[in-house]
């Protein structure tokens, strides 16, 4: 009796035993492997012109903490080579092309620096194979954007591009005329004639294999390199200082008469960057008469006339509607505005790569067309301080 209640008392605490739990057989199974950590991001390539913008999303997964950190080409945040990228993405192309033309955006997740995601972006000059240069005399922004006196031009400025927060930088014309091309003043003196050997966009044209003409009007021939023969300025035709023209029997052919521009647009033969000269009864510098006494308004309307005469037929031209981009600006306003050196002027960007009807207030200048024209052109390199100067990609689609 005493052997059956022991072998039912062990058999009853074995019972109990493997009901509390006890034993390899009721012990909790192991916590699940954590998510693995991966990334992931949109775009994964991109085609941006110098100065361009890109927004990149990253999308972190496995991870309770989203966030990550971007870089370009291996460098946080990134650099002016290669462009920049903000806390939230935001890639801003560099202003240049960069060597290998190409670029790496990543977003490297902070839950696992071993995780990130690569977008390859490639830097690329603006397809436009035809630009355009127009420079206009002495007038404020005011008495030429919104006056009667320029309907023609009022009418280009409304339906492309027009800079409203640009200024001249001196006084008087020939400085502003050298930053247009050079980057630099170079002169402040309107009766300067000296060769100018500084850097310029006729070597930049040319180092990159660009075409190029000066196309005066009233040049009293091919090739001149002298001083004025009124109405023809030498000062309004900065080409014509560059040591890189006057000592090339080839280049000082590029400087010819304004009549010779109907012709190589008939003949399909426009170089790649075209500098379009009307003389001084033609720009709004002088009276049509050759005197200075006249109105500003008859001034302004017969340089409006000569442009709506004169570019009509490059507007309707297949090659501009396909690839061109005209930019007409004033060198400077009235001597009695000197804000910001030469004074508020009208400064236009024309073509159908343009952003129709656009107004941009920032804070622009001559270096800066001076950008836009190397960058559009793909000029070898940008001259002066238009090297450091924004380029106005905004004006572009």
């Amino acid at each position: 009796m005493r052997l059956r209640l022991s072998g039912l008392f062990l058999a009853l605490a074995a019972t109990a035993g493997i009901g509390c739990g006890g034993g390899a057989a009721g012990s909790a199974p192991p916590p699940p492997a954590p998510s693995a950590v991966s990334i992931s991001i949109s775009p994964t390539s991109a085609d941006l012109s110098p100065e361009a913008t890109q927004q990149f999303t990253a999308t972190v997964s496995g991870a309770s903490n989203p966030a990550v950190t971007w870089n370009v080409s291996g460098v946080a945040g990134g650099s002016a080579a290669s462009g920049t990228i903000t806390t939230s993405g935001m890639y801003t192309a560099p202003a240049s092309v960069p060597a290998n033309a190409t670029v790496q955006v990543s977003a490297i997740s902070q839950a696992d620096a071993s995780k990130s995601a690569t977008a390859s972006v490639t830097i690329t000059h603006p397809q436009i194979g035809h630009v355009f240069l127009l420079v206009e005399e002495n007038h404020s922004y005011s008495t030429v954007i919104g006056a009667s006196s320029m309907p023609y031009l009022h009418g280009l400025a409304s339906q492309y591009g027009l800079a409203t927060n640009y200024f001249a930088n001196v006084h008087p014309s020939i400085g502003n005329y050298f930053m247009l091309t050079t980057g630099q003043l170079v002169s402040t003196d309107d009766a300067f004639t000296g060769t100018v050997n500084v850097d310029n966009l006729v070597r930049e044209l040319i180092a990159a294999g660009k075409t190029w003409k000066s196309y005066a009007e009233s040049l009293p021939s091919a090739g001149y390199v002298g001083g004025n023969q009124y109405p023809y300025l030498e000062r309004h035709n900065p080409f014509s200082y560059f040591s890189d023209v006057r000592n090339s029997s080839v280049q000082r052919q590029n400087l010819v008469p304004f009549t010779q521009f109907a012709t190589d647009l008939g003949n399909n033969q426009l170089p790649v960057f075209s500098y379009i000269v009307p003389n001084a009864e033609h720009d709004a510098h002088d009276c049509p008469d050759g005197t200075s006494d006249c109105s500003d308004s008859l001034k302004l309307s017969t340089a409006d006339n000569w442009l709506k005469n004169n570019l009509g037929p490059l507007f309707s031209s297949p090659m501009f509607h396909k690839d061109g981009l005209l930019v007409i600006v004033f060198d400077e306003a009235p001597a009695s505005d000197s804000s910001h050196g030469g004074g508020h002027v009208a400064m236009l960007v024309v073509g159908s790569a343009v952003k129709p009807g656009f107004q941009s207030s920032t804070f622009y200048q001559h270096q800066n067309t001076l950008r836009l024209l190397v960058n559009s052109t793909g000029a070898a390199s940008a001259p002066g301080s238009s090297a450091t100067a924004g380029g106005m990609p905004e004006f572009l689609r």
